[in-house]
């Protein structure tokens, strides 16, 4: 069993548009290579990030695709693109997505029943579900806020645990006591816990989570990969970092992921911060610009002192 395959720092991707609104696909070669110069453990391709909500099922597989094409193997890729109402149209997305050659296929925990609806039709739904997917392509589930969040139940968690065919839980509880409990229920399984938040996330590195996949490795990449690869060793600059990137990630709310874009365009990847999913166009008028100058300029200093990287 292959115990590393879904550990470390797996950030949710970004898509790039131009102007038009097409996907730009100079500047995602230009992400892809920035993320993986950064020495992430594997990309999440087609999440919330990246707009799949406003994304065709064509153009999703063709940015997965294209994707896994670029990283030519160099880390696994997982992509979700799991946004229909519809159950045929669901089954549709997910067995098309396992067919472009994607390491795991995510689902979306708030697409398997409507807000309100029992945890017991949530996991029906998903058992239904995952028939048709070819039992060689690894599933995972996200915990995605949009349209509302489902946290999966201890039900549910364990279940996939015990089926042997999960492996990827993104999990977005921002709760440290859930996580505990869902650690011990998938211990010694094949199904791993990437927690999204960075206030929880060096404490639950240290309960056994295995992997870190949220927003803000798309700021700053590297320090995730130095704080997952390093914090049993060095714990005191593991704890200064960390309380670094729980503040720093306050920036999520400021406009994302448009602020994301903008930062990707200020260092050159990105040749616009055009978003799908809202206007991005006054984006400057507002003060979120310096925010975030602040907040980068802050995480490279404390890089220089901890002798983090080169």
């Amino acid at each position: 069993m292959n115990t590393t395959k879904y550990a470390g720092v797996w950030p949710v991707m970004l898509t790039p548009f131009t102007r038009q609104k097409e996907i730009d696909w100079t500047s995602l070669e230009r992400l892809i290579d920035w993320y993986l110069a950064a020495g992430v453990h594997g990309l999440f391709a087609d999440c919330q990030s990246s707009e799949m909500f406003f994304l065709s099922d064509e153009e999703s597989r063709r940015l997965v695709r294209f994707i896994i094409e670029r990283v030519d193997g160099r880390v696994p890729v997982v992509a979700s693109g799991h946004t229909a109402n519809a159950f045929h149209h669901q089954s549709e997305q997910l067995t098309q997505m396992a067919e472009t050659g994607v390491d795991g296929v995510i689902l979306i925990s708030n697409r398997l029943a409507l807000a309100g609806e029992s945890d017991e039709l949530a996991l029906e739904t998903l058992q239904r579900l995952i028939a048709d997917v070819p039992e060689n392509v690894d599933l995972g589930i996200y915990e995605c806020p949009f349209p509302y969040k489902r946290l999966l139940s201890d039900e549910i968690v364990a279940w996939c645990a015990q089926s042997n065919r999960f492996t990827f839980i993104k999990d977005t509880c921002c709760s440290l006591p859930i996580i505990e409990r869902r650690l011990a229920l998938t211990q010694g399984s094949r199904l791993h816990l990437a927690n999204a938040n960075s206030q929880t996330l060096l404490p639950s590195l240290q309960a056994g989570c295995q992997a870190y996949s949220g927003v803000m490795a798309n700021f700053h990449p590297e320090l995730y990969v130095w704080l997952y690869e390093n914090w049993r060793q060095e714990p005191e600059k593991a704890q200064r970092l960390a309380d670094y990137l729980s503040t720093a990630a306050l920036v999520e709310n400021l406009d994302y992921p448009v602020c994301a874009k903008a930062f990707q365009q200020q260092i050159g990847n990105f040749s616009t911060l055009t978003c799908r999913v809202r206007d991005s166009q006054h984006y400057d008028d507002t003060f979120f610009p310096e925010a975030i100058d602040s907040m980068v300029r802050l995480g490279r200093d404390l890089q220089k002192q901890l002798h983090i990287g080169a």
